[in-house]
């Protein structure tokens, strides 16, 4: 008899996040970006490719950013809030326009607060314990923190209990050239910190590396295709 494994609780992701992530499966994390150069990062992000763009909470005036992001950019892009650490602030993304909340750990009552407004949740697990909890509390998919110490391995052994339909997502320390073994193992896409976008740079740099990035993920998805 074959045994069905399945999620602890009906998957449902996030049907802008879906589209969004499936488009182009990088998210920016614009950490320390303000909101009078926000616009232009993000127009140069999304011209590259990129359809998913969060703003850290530890930024400076963050819900301003996230506004001017949700102004300047298309439909199809979606525009959220990184560093979620209390379910109260979720309310505020909303308010400015945010529709993704990403978080460093898996906190259910974030998770829970954001499927209730409707928003798209990536929660931060280094556990399958946390991989599991955060998805029967409703998660969209699941950021791998930090990838560098995680790793490959633990990548490809997650991929093997965790049904394929959930986007697996690495973030720390991925740059253009390393991302073909982690895709190899099954993950599904990446986020992307300092190595796309460091405070007080150029909008010319941001739009060269967000190319790099895009061409990197683009070559590696081919090469691990059977």
């Amino acid at each position: 008899m074959q045994i069905d494994l399945d999620l602890p609780a009906p998957y449902r992701p996030h049907p802008r996040f879906a589209a969004a992530f499936a488009a182009c499966p990088l998210i920016a994390i614009l950490r320390g970006i303000t909101p009078a150069e926000a616009a232009a990062h993000g127009v140069a992000l999304y011209e590259a490719g990129f359809r998913v763009l969060e703003v850290p909470l530890n930024s400076p005036h963050p819900f301003e950013s996230i506004a001017a992001l949700r102004a300047a950019l298309a439909v199809d892009a979606v525009v959220g809030a990184g560093t979620v650490l209390r379910p109260g602030f979720v309310a505020e993304v909303a308010r400015a326009g945010g529709e993704l909340i990403v978080m460093p750990h898996a906190d259910r009552a974030v998770i829970e607060a954001a499927k209730a407004q409707g928003l798209a949740c990536t929660p931060g697990v280094a556990t399958p314990t946390e991989a599991f909890a955060a998805l029967a509390s409703g998660a969209d998919a699941l950021k791998m923190f930090p990838a560098e110490q995680l790793g490959v391995p633990v990548v490809k052994a997650w991929r093997a209990v965790i049904a394929k339909r959930v986007p697996l997502v690495p973030v720390g320390g991925i740059t253009p050239h390393n991302m073909a073994p982690f895709l190899a193992a099954g993950a599904d896409g990446f986020g992307l910190g300092s190595a796309l976008y460091r405070p007080g740079q150029d909008v010319l740099q941001t739009a060269a590396q967000a190319r790099a990035f895009v061409d990197g993920v683009r070559a590696a998805c081919e090469g691990v295709r059977p």
